[in-house]
């Protein structure tokens, strides 16, 4: 097996690689006991050789290989791209560019959702992985023989699913359906977290404004203290009690050693106390700023079947053209479309405006309609 151990090696490989016309890229890592990715090893490949990195071995210096993450001339094959994109962006403060991702490339292609990876090595490489070592601790070393076996198969078999996947995107014409989502991936912002706007991935159970207001100040605190202690954010506090503190909005020790999974000797500590403090930057914010949610839903009156209708659209057009429906339109699209024509969505420009966005306009006007004919569901023009 090629494992890299030294700057030397290391060197040479990519110097070998920066000649190529793409490279396939995989990480392991760990995230249970820290907030940020802790890099195990790398997997890389090009057309003829493929060898696994360990950053863990001493006195290895990765530089060689962010200088080919960064070679514009070489293209960086991932797939499923966002949580290894995000490793090196944290390592380097750099996007490997330019990208592609196979998940991606594949709902284009008509894999459906999210398709992973073990199903496109099956459909188009031929393969079935062995995934005995997936759940393996890739911290330890020394690395087994079959670990790396199974680590360096996931870049291998990446190179023929990139080589297929990218000749039907070219005979269908489709190579500009992944330019968003490739800008997006490439875009450093899609990778620094904003700490007040992370209460928005909790799942609420109140729409009160004063409680939103409370719990964005909750968990903008959580994500600094976890980012500055390189811990894990339910290590803190878990959700479950940051959503009990907001609903109840505790001024005092007492009050907050009441929560569930707390107690005293928490709510006494500095902990305890910046919790307090957040909840009194909740209490504060002036009515008019606390944070509302208007959906389509509340906006237009009607809104609900309009949406409905869009959706029975969306998935029609994602299997006449064997696209995602998920790529063409997300749900907020179709909400923002039954609540204006000229909503600023992904799903009203280019080719997902031709693929959709022009005829649920339509429909929406009523200039077409949806029927039945022979067992299928099919568009009639009304105009």
């Amino acid at each position: 097996m090629s494992l890299i151990t030294t700057t030397q090696s290391l060197e040479a490989f990519c110097a070998r690689q920066a000649e190529t016309e793409f490279v396939t890229v995989d990480t392991e890592f760990l995230r249970e006991k820290t907030y940020w990715p802790q890099l195990c090893l790398v997997q890389v490949a090009g057309p003829g050789e493929a060898v696994a990195i360990d950053p863990q071995a001493e006195g290895l210096s990765l530089e060689p290989l962010f200088e080919l993450l960064a070679n514009p001339r070489v293209l960086k094959v991932f797939h499923a791209a966002r949580q290894d994109v995000e490793i090196f962006h944290h390592l380097t403060g750099r996007v490997p560019q330019p990208l592609f991702d196979t998940q991606v490339a594949a709902m284009v292609c008509g894999f459906g959702d999210s398709v992973s990876y073990e199903t496109l090595v099956s459909k188009l490489a031929g393969v079935r992985l062995d995934k005995s070592s997936r759940f393996t601790d890739w911290s330890l070393r020394p690395l087994t023989e079959r670990q790396l076996a199974y680590a360096l198969s996931d870049v291998v078999h990446l190179r023929p699913i990139y080589e297929k996947l990218h000749r039907r995107l070219v005979k269908n014409d489709r190579t500009g359906w992944l330019d968003r989502e490739m800008a997006v991936l490439t875009d450093p912002a899609t990778y620094n977290v904003d700490p007040q706007s992370v209460w928005q991935r909790f799942k609420l159970r109140s729409a009160k404004p004063r409680f939103r207001a409370i719990l964005r100040e909750l968990a903008a605190w959580r994500e600094r203290e976890a980012q500055n202690r390189d811990l894990p954010r339910g290590r803190l506090v878990r959700d479950e009690a940051l959503l009990e503190i907001a609903a109840h909005a505790p001024t005092t020790v007492d009050d907050l050693a009441r929560v569930r999974g707390l107690g005293r000797s928490f709510a006494e500590g500095r902990l305890g106390g910046d919790l307090l403090a957040a909840v009194v930057r909740g209490l504060a914010v002036p009515d008019h700023e606390c944070p509302r949610e208007e959906t389509a839903l509340d906006a237009v009156p009607g809104a609900a079947p309009v949406i409905d209708l869009l959706r029975v659209l969306l998935k029609m057009k994602s299997e006449d053209h064997h696209v995602a429906a998920k790529l063409i339109a997300s749900a907020s699209d179709l909400e923002a479309i039954a609540a204006d024509d000229e909503a600023s969505v992904p799903a009203l420009t280019g080719w997902r405006f031709d693929v959709f966005g022009k005829d649920a306009l339509a429909l929406k006007r009523g200039a077409l309609a949806l029927a039945i004919s022979g067992g299928r569901l099919r568009l009639i023009s009304l105009s």
